[in-house]
């Protein structure tokens, strides 16, 4: 990296001949919002819908702050900041291309939406005004309403019609996206509106008082009411849910439970909450509790939930519907719960619901605690590591504890899991060990989440490595492309079954309730006959691809190449072909047994 340009991107796409110059347009100044709001990126597949705003972060910006990151679809362009956003808790900016461009970005969408992720996203349509519109391309892409398309799905969505509306439009977009609970937000701009000049300079703006910080912090009563209840609980339980990646907040949930002597559970769907080596923690993180987190639950006499996702299916499925002890909900999310969308689940019961930011409350609770020093010292106990090449089929388990071995004591954050994942054998030690699902269940978000959260996790040391079963990776694979082109480092190792295995699990499932042959549950689901070569889809866009590794005494000299061509600043991705299989938490869950 040289001096003034510390950041490798930055030295990429410069604009030649700019002309110091006001805005002039009103794209310039909608530009001009967007890097007064601080978004240092803005991940795009290109249109003509915007090309007003597109001329303008290139021809009056100079393609800095925000620097235009070319994705090769929309949907990876919506994911790669979603990646971002599950790192900082901050946004960046995406461009959409009109109707169409929208109607491809929708999962993405979904998905951080569920996920409660900031996302400031702009889209486009033809002139508003039909004169203006060319024929047939404008009159097919422009909507009446196009912001209902995700209506149901997004925090708020506006189409200004003016370059001040616009500006503001603009920071309340980014405002609302950041405070908590967090989510996407878009803003339609008429192509027009962008194209037209400006008929006199807009007035300077003070961003940061248009950005009014939002801290929900708890009511003094329900730290008190809380608290009472927690010290008096012989079996206090903490669920832990979405919470921060700041190691200070980490540190005082860690101070919470060690005070108050409780147990914890944390959850696969989010990122990483607890060490899981702490006495304290219990069970497997997954996608369903474990019998030792169901046992707990009918335990405990109290139970704080700090935003747990699904905490009225989590108890109910523990206790069978016999009721749980004492619930304290910590929560914010019932402000973005809709009739169209059920990401609500099913209601919990709550005997105090604090409405505050899970982080805060924990401090609070601290706070109110004054230094009460923990019911005892716990201990933390590193797992030991073993690894032994496999002698029959490669496994998920195999696959982890290969990717611990080859990474040394180098700390890596693990950015996305496949569906079969077993996070017994992976130890989460730190607030960004583990980044949590995709949100929505939307199957080929890993590989473009995973480039956004690479992109963020640059200078911090730790290793980006995701992941990915090889369904996800097929759908999702063309962001590796916007990977290489800007020299994010990125390591995904495709645990590749060759199958869409979850539907192999529904159809044994079927075929068992209605007596009907299970060998054939396969049909439909295998991906083979030809397979398909994932090493050279990743080096047809410039990544360093190995595999298929097939063979257990392969599996840990590729993984060593992998991640010494990762720590040189490789893309590289890594085809394991694995055994079928799923945790037995799952199994149970999908299955019935």
């Amino acid at each position: 990296m040289d001096e003034q340009n510390p950041d490798p991107i930055a030295r990429l796409e410069r604009p030649a001949s700019l002309l110091a110059e006001p805005a002039r347009f009103g794209s310039d100044a909608i530009a001009e919002a967007l890097r007064a709001i601080g978004v240092p990126y803005l991940a795009l597949n290109p249109g003509a819908s915007y090309r007003g705003l597109h001329d303008s972060i290139v021809n009056h910006l100079g393609n800095e702050n925000p620097q235009m990151l070319l994705c090769l679809h929309e949907e990876h362009a919506v994911a790669l900041a979603h990646g971002w956003a599950k790192v900082t808790g901050t946004p960046l900016a995406v461009a959409v291309h009109s109707n169409v461009g929208l109607m491809h970005a929708t999962m993405a969408i979904f998905n951080a939406w569920c996920d409660r992720v900031p996302v400031v996203i702009l889209g486009a349509t033809g002139p508003v005004d039909a004169a203006k519109r060319r024929p047939w391309i404008d009159w097919i892409h422009t909507a009446a309403d196009q912001g209902a398309l995700i209506r149901n799905y997004t925090k708020w969505d506006d189409q200004p019609a003016s370059p001040a509306a616009a500006r503001e439009s603009l920071l309340r977009a980014n405002w609302l996206a950041r405070t908590a609970p967090c989510g996407p937000v878009y803003v339609n701009l008429d192509a027009g509106l962008q194209e037209a000049a400006l008929a006199e300079p807009l007035p300077a703006l003070d961003v940061a008082r248009y950005m009014p910080a939002v801290r929900a912090a708890p009511a003094a009563v329900d730290v008190a009411t809380a608290l009472g209840w927690l010290l008096a609980a012989k079996q206090p339980l903490i669920l832990m849910g979405r919470v921060s990646r700041d190691p200070n907040d980490w540190a005082a949930r860690v101070r919470l439970a060690e005070t108050l002597g409780a147990r914890v559970a944390t959850d696969i769907k989010v990122g990483s909450a607890f060490p899981t080596e702490h006495e304290l923690h219990l069970g497997v993180p997954g996608s369903f509790a474990d019998k030792d987190v169901a046992a707990a639950i009918r335990e405990a006499d109290v139970i704080l939930s700090l935003d747990w996702v699904d905490l009225g299916g989590t108890l109910h499925a523990a206790c069978g519907g016999a009721p749980p002890g004492r619930v304290i909900q910590v929560s914010l999310d019932h402000i973005l719960h809709n009739g169209w969308s059920m990401d609500h689940h099913a209601l919990p019961p709550a005997d105090l619901l604090i409405q505050a930011q899970s982080d805060l409350t924990v401090s609070e609770l601290l706070r109110a605690l004054d230094d009460h020093p923990p019911a005892r010292d716990y201990l933390t106990t590193p797992r030991a590591l073993t690894y032994s090449p496999p002698t029959g089929m490669i496994h998920i388990d195999d696959v982890s504890r290969a990717i611990q071995t080859a990474a040394g004591e180098q700390p890596i954050s693990l950015l996305h899991v496949s569906l079969s994942w077993n996070a017994a054998t992976w130890p989460v030690r730190g607030p960004l060990d583990y980044l949590g699902g995709d949100g929505g269940g939307g199957i080929g978000a890993g590989p473009g989440t995973s480039v956004g959260a690479a992109l963020a996790l640059r200078g911090t040391g730790r290793l980006p490595i995701a992941v990915c079963g090889d369904g996800d990776f097929m759908m999702g694979n063309g962001a590796i492309w916007t990977a290489v082109h800007y020299q994010i480092p990125l390591l995904i190792v495709v645990a590749n079954n060759q199958s869409f295995y979850n539907d192999e699990v529904h159809q044994e499932r079927m075929a068992r309730m209605r007596n009907r042959p299970v060998e054939n549950k396969w049909i439909g689901q295998r991906v083979a006959d030809p397979g398909i070569d994932l090493a050279a889809l990743a080096g047809a866009q410039g990544a360093v691809g190995f595999g298929p590794v097939e063979k257990g005494e392969e599996l840990l000299p590729v993984l060593h190449q992998a991640i010494a061509a990762l720590r040189e600043g490789h893309v590289v991705v890594v085809d394991v072909r694995i055994a079928t299989g799923y945790t037995p938490a799952m199994n149970a869950a999908l299955v019935g047994r």
